[in-house]
């Protein structure tokens, strides 16, 4: 089974399909600044779980945010256990970067 991940800014998400079916089998939506791009939500229907697509949402949309040199706010549950799992993207993670002292 291949899964197609596409970057749709409009809509501001990465939609997932998978070949053979019309419908869209997950969605990744973003929010994105010329340094930062934050994944607040991703979403897979029932009927499609089980089958990567989170995981190929995710893969695709870490790739692009390396090749684009953003840094990656994981605000959403998923996107942040993802990368927990994956220590190949853990360099991409936001650090804030402000010092605050008493």
């Amino acid at each position: 089974m291949a899964v197609d991940v596409r970057d749709v800014p409009e809509a501001q998400r990465y939609e997932a399909r998978i070949e053979g079916e019309s419908r869209v089998a997950g969605v990744a939506e973003y929010l994105r600044t010329q340094e930062l791009i934050a994944f607040v939500h991703t979403e897979v229907p029932p009927q499609f779980e089980g089958r990567g697509i989170g995981s190929a949402l995710a893969r695709t949309a870490l790739d692009e945010a390396r090749a684009a040199n953003l840094r990656v706010l994981a605000t959403c549950p998923f996107f942040a256990g993802w990368i927990a799992r994956h220590p190949a993207y853990q360099d991409l993670l936001y650090q804030s970067r402000s010092d605050v002292s008493d």
